[in-house]
């Protein structure tokens, strides 16, 4: 039997989505899929239901870079609610201890929210995209099945704009945080610390990496629907995808030796795994891998790169 041939344009390049609330990441994905009438997409880290904002759509291509969307640093807008713990951590799950919120506790929320900045230990919630064999352990959790979960690494780079309701017992704070940081998790642990348990009540990414001014789908069907516009002309090209790493500019003949397979000096920024190369004339060339000694190679997958 033949393969059945893929339907829609082949499309290259990334659209920064503004993940409406209620709707989760895939049906956010196969919706702007439909509308861009594109041949391949996908996204780059779940958000919840619950959540919105920034999700980066990437097609074609492009899809080669999502690993390091992801893997890029992030800005969370929370609003978090004491004195109730829930199923879930967030205000949709069923609520599973309730207690009154002192003024003491109130009066701790700022030192004890301080100490969650830097490296801290999480353990995933049971209420994630993680999987165990093959299994969300969402789903898992949906149905009582609670899996033992190891303890990772992530880092808190700053919290900000801690504000609180003292009427709502409610604090709004911004997160900037490393790839793998749950905010559930997070807000869970600081009422722990707090004594009274806490859970979000309003989640929204507002960045990834440098991707921050996104778009809503209503404002891209009406863009779509616009006589004589295409919205291909949205895509933002694929270099945006390491806009965290360090910009290293490479003379034509250095070009030519890292594309014949060679391991050159390029001056790299210490610290990062990679950098973004480009010509002289300022444009793209392909993504650099940097190994201990700093010294730079071409990723596997710059020839496709260079193509977009």
């Amino acid at each position: 039997m033949a393969n059945r041939k893929k339907r829609g344009r082949d499309l290259h390049g990334l659209f920064v989505l503004d993940k409406p609330l209620g709707m989760s990441s895939n049906q956010a994905l196969q919706r702007v899929k439909y509308l861009f009438n594109a041949k391949k997409a996908g996204h780059t880290g779940t958000l919840d239901p619950l959540a919105t904002g920034v999700l980066v759509v990437c097609f074609g291509r492009a899809t080669k870079a999502a690993e390091h969307i992801i893997a890029s640093s992030k800005t969370y807008y929370v609003r978090a609610k004491l004195g109730q713990k829930t199923s879930t951590g967030d205000a949709e799950g069923e609520l599973v201890a309730e207690s009154d919120v002192t003024a003491e506790q109130l009066q701790q929320l700022e030192a004890v929210v301080a100490q969650f900045v830097g490296e801290i230990e999480q353990i995933p919630p049971m209420f994630s995209a993680l999987k165990h064999d093959g299994q969300p352990l969402y789903k898992l959790a949906r149905e009582g099945v609670e899996i033992e979960r190891e303890a990772r690494t992530v880092n808190i780079y700053a919290i900000k704009e801690l504000v609180q309701d003292l009427a709502e017992n409610t604090f709004d704070m911004v997160v900037d945080c490393s790839k793998g940081t749950y905010i559930r998790t997070l807000v869970e642990d600081i009422g722990e610390a707090l004594g009274c348990g806490a859970h979000i009540h309003i989640l929204r990414r507002s960045r990834v990496g440098g991707f921050q001014k996104s778009m809503t789908i209503d404002e891209l069907e009406q863009r779509q629907q616009t006589p004589g516009a295409d919205i291909a002309q949205l895509l933002q090209p694929l270099e945006m995808a390491f806009a965290e790493y360090p910009k290293v500019v490479v003379k034509e003949g250095l070009l030519q030796l890292l594309a014949a397979g060679r391991v050159l000096n390029l001056a790299a920024a210490s610290g990062s795994s990679f950098v973004a190369i480009y010509n002289t004339n300022g444009i793209f060339r392909g993504l650099g891998h940097v190994n201990e000694d700093g010294l730079v190679k071409f990723q596997n997958f710059s020839a496709h790169l260079m193509q977009i």
